[in-house]
């Protein structure tokens, strides 16, 4: 008998501030745009999934095909796709996040350069037609109770680490009421290799991002730090502070004070 998949929440808007927010039927929030700004990347977390840029060499930080699992409010999409010029896929499971952007978060139609699969995020990264195919993929994926990432299996991250090419990147946003965050790195960590892997220290809200490179290495703090340099003048994103925040993850258990 086939399985019938859960009823998808819808997606529902609020504003405040100039902010406008989106949400799956609940309070909790799962994107945000500042509507003055719709090119920035408002909530802090969103901006720390992108500290894979200090990841990748600076002529290659625009180079490549980003991928999105999980649409949210459209922030990373419209960043990768607008301000960066890269191409860009997203996939969203749910039709009407899709739908709610298109109208509300200034997200554009298909081109040669944007991309935007309606499914399933498991199936996408499972599917062998699309192995080595993104230089950079990033996983934000929350249901409407936001309790812990909907996709958290080993199976998956090994599915993630087939869909990226040799020296790809991947960010991953890891939170939840019912996550575990020790248990979700240490699956990255089985994938990618442990001295692949770092994790950013967590938000006020308890957004920890974890960021990892397929086959390569982690740069020495130098290095990191000059990309850290160049991201700031040309995307005006906080990367020295992101470089701040930077640990292995045999220190990322460690009690640390919200940042």
């Amino acid at each position: 008998m086939k399985k019938t998949p859960p009823e998808l929440a819808p997606a529902t808007l609020s504003e405040h501030a100039g902010v406008r927010y989106l949400h799956l039927g609940t309070p909790w929030v799962q994107g945000a745009m500042r509507i003055r700004k719709p090119q920035a990347i408002e909530l802090e977390y969103v901006q720390r999934m992108m500290a894979w840029m200090l990841l990748r060499p600076e002529k290659e930080l625009s180079q490549g095909r980003a991928v999105q699992l999980g649409l949210g409010s459209g922030a990373i999409t419209r960043f990768c796709h607008g301000t960066m010029r890269m191409k860009t896929t997203v996939v969203e499971i749910n039709d009407t996040v899709i739908g709610v952007n298109r109208l509300w978060f200034h997200l554009p139609h298909d081109s040669a350069r944007l991309e935007v699969v309606h499914g399933d995020a498991a199936a996408y990264v499972a599917d062998a037609a699309n192995a080595e195919r993104a230089q950079v993929l990033c996983v934000d994926l929350y249901d409407h109770e936001a309790a812990s990432p909907v996709l958290d299996s080993a199976a998956f991250y090994k599915d993630c680490h087939r869909l990226l090419t040799d020296g790809g990147v991947l960010s991953v946003n890891l939170f939840g009421r019912d996550a575990s965050f020790e248990r979700s790195a240490r699956r990255i960590a089985a994938a990618f290799g442990r001295e692949r892997v770092r994790s950013l220290q967590p938000t006020k809200e308890g957004n920890t991002v974890v960021i990892a490179v397929k086959n390569g290495e982690i740069p020495a703090r130098e290095a990191l730090a000059a990309r850290a340099q160049n991201v700031e003048s040309r995307f005006s994103l906080p990367a020295r502070k992101w470089l701040r925040m930077i640990r292995d993850l045999a220190s990322s258990t460690e009690p640390v004070t919200p940042a």
